[in-house]
């Protein structure tokens, strides 16, 4: 599918240009809403924003608009609308490969409680389990094995809340 007559892009920076006018824009604009936060998330999982070097910063806002560029192109597609097959593959391929490079490909386990947070939850969890046995036997004493079983009731529920096994 031809692309028609190559336009010459511009070489040299706007007169007004400043390497920060992403966090200068308008947030109320759909740009803003659309990229910043997406560009926020890939630093996240490219190992957080501060201590990622030049390039890769520079890298995520790239992907963050290649993806944008993407959607765009989807969502014209699924309107019914003209779309321009090369370059959205061209743009889903260089988002891959920058997706790629910044390690974001693959999901990354959650890092493992320390001990001081494991007990706070155990505690707030075993806290919660008490009040649960208490709204539903009352004053009642409750056997051992009884408290027990809603502990890991509690507990089994509570995993399962955070996507856990």
């Amino acid at each position: 599918m031809a692309r028609g007559v190559s336009t010459k892009l511009l070489t040299t920076l706007p007169a007004k240009y400043t390497a920060d006018w992403l966090e200068r824009i308008d947030r109320r604009t759909k740009l803003w809403r659309a990229l910043l936060p997406r560009i926020h998330r890939l630093e996240e999982e490219s190992g957080g924003a501060d201590n990622l070097t030049h390039a890769k910063r520079s890298m995520c806002r790239r992907a963050a608009f290649l993806e944008l560029l993407c959607e765009t192109q989807e969502l014209r597609f699924t309107a019914g609308e003209p779309c321009d097959v090369g370059a959205y593959t061209q743009a889903f391929n260089s988002m891959q490969g920058a997706y790629r490079a910044l390690n974001c490909l693959e999901r990354r386990e959650k890092p493992a409680m320390g001990l001081h947070e494991f007990m706070a939850a155990k505690t707030a969890l075993n806290g919660a389990a008490a009040d649960a046995a208490e709204a539903e036997h009352g004053d009642r004493p409750s056997t051992h094995a009884e408290g027990a079983s809603r502990a890991i009731d509690a507990d089994n529920a509570a995993c399962a809340a955070e996507g856990g096994e």
